[in-house]
């Protein structure tokens, strides 16, 4: 009888804890970090346009034919307008770890793999370094950057 007792006992009080738990707000995940659309605009975008020595721009091949995909700027245009920007921002989105660059397949595939990159890019290795100023921004802006911060 003390040992049904006692198993009654402790698993009331593992509902106890269960329920206690269950309405305790969850941690914030690195998932619930927020990307700010301004910084990706004005500052990563860009990123995509820049000629590199020895590199075509990331947009002429991620325009066309490949699962990242650009939008395809208007013609005559230098830049994105802002339907396309978001378009874009979501694209870019499903490449990284919010918080997390070096998890990020935006900023890996790209970058020299003893610098912390991935084995193979068909574009080529665009950095060779984690301290290349546009890498540094994507980085940021994957960090949770906001662009009212920057200024």
């Amino acid at each position: 009888m003390w040992i049904a007792d006692t198993r009654r006992i402790v698993a009331s009080v593992a509902i106890a804890v269960a329920a206690a738990f269950a309405f305790e707000a969850p941690p914030q995940s690195k998932d619930a970090l927020s990307l700010d659309f301004e910084f990706f605009k004005t500052r990563v975008q860009p990123v995509f346009l820049a000629k590199r020595p020895g590199h075509a721009r990331c947009y002429v091949c991620h325009s066309t034919g490949t699962t990242f995909r650009l939008e395809r700027l208007s013609p005559g245009a230098a830049s994105w307008n802002d339907e396309q920007s978001r378009r874009n921002f979501e694209s870019v989105q499903r490449l990284i770890v919010p918080g997390d660059p070096l998890a990020s397949r935006l900023l890996t595939h790209p970058l020299a793999p003893e610098a912390g990159g991935d084995p193979f890019h068909s574009g080529g290795k665009h950095w060779d370094s984690q301290n290349s100023p546009e890498w540094q921004t994507m980085a940021e802006w994957v960090r949770g950057q906001k662009a009212a911060e920057r200024r």
